[in-house]
């Protein structure tokens, strides 16, 4: 069982100040390429592993994100890690219909 949620919300800044979209979607598939499972969210991804996968994750993102022409990239995170194990389902079960 996964130890670890991570929440992301990756902000890249372009030199032209051009839509970040495209840079958002490129991160996702960052993240799909993983294999890890993950939510997409209106305002941030949140993924369930390992804690030091997730962060490795992180990092492939950020570095996707200079490859891709941004200039530098803010990427803010919250992380839930409990060892004894933790899914997304289980923080939402009573909302899901």
């Amino acid at each position: 069982m996964a130890n670890s949620l991570i929440s992301v919300q990756i902000i890249p800044k372009t030199e032209k100040y051009e839509d970040v979209i495209p840079y958002v979607d490129a991160a996702i598939a960052v993240i799909n390429a993983s294999g890890v499972k993950y939510e997409v969210h209106p305002l941030e991804t949140t993924m369930e592993g390992e804690l030091t996968t997730l962060l490795q994750i992180i990092e492939k993102m950020n570095i996707k994100m200079v490859e891709l022409g941004a200039i530098n990239v803010i990427t803010q995170v919250k992380i839930l890690y409990q060892p004894n194990g933790i899914t997304m389902a289980t923080l939402t079960e009573k909302y899901q219909s």
